[in-house]
C-alpha cells in the first residue's frame, strides 16, 4: 500500500519545525488540484501521511511548505520580506503502490530536499 510523507528540519536551530503549514497539490499540465493540508507536529513531521492507499495516484505532485511564517512565528531573524516565504518542491510518483518520503531541510536562506526513505 502505497504513501507520500514528509518532515521538516528547522536547519538554523538545529530541530525539527513544528507547525510549518504544507499544502499538497495534484497537477495536470498547468491545472493545480489542492490534494490535502496540514501542519507539522512537535517532531516536524504530520501525524497521518499526505496521500496513502487509496489515494495515491501516479501523476506529478507539488508540496508547498510555507516557510516565511514559521520561521517568524519561532523568532527566527529574516529579512522583510522573507527571501524564501513560500517553498515549492514538484516531484513525480511512479508507483502508487510505493512509499514516498519527500523531506525538506530548510533555513531561511537555504533548502535541500530529496527522495527519503
Amino acid at each position: 500500500m502505497g504513501r507520500l510523507s514528509t518532515h521538516v528540519l528547522d536547519t538554523v536551530n538545529g530541530r525539527p519545525a513544528a507547525g510549518v503549514r504544507i499544502v499538497l497539490h495534484r497537477l495536470d499540465g498547468e491545472a493545480r488540484e489542492p490534494v490535502s493540508e496540514t501542519r507539522t507536529n512537535a517532531d516536524g513531521r504530520t501525524d497521518a501521511p499526505l496521500l496513502a492507499a487509496d489515494a495515491m495516484r501516479a501523476g506529478t505532485y507539488e508540496l508547498v511548505f510555507h516557510v516565511g511564517d514559521y520561521f517568524r512565528d519561532a523568532g527566527t531573524a529574516t529579512a522583510d520580506p522573507p527571501f524564501l516565504d513560500v517553498v515549492p518542491v514538484r516531484f513525480a510518483i511512479a508507483d502508487a503502490a510505493g512509499h514516498y518520503h519527500v523531506p525538506l531541510l530548510v533555513s531561511p536562506w537555504s533548502y535541500s530536499t530529496y527522495r527519503g526513505s
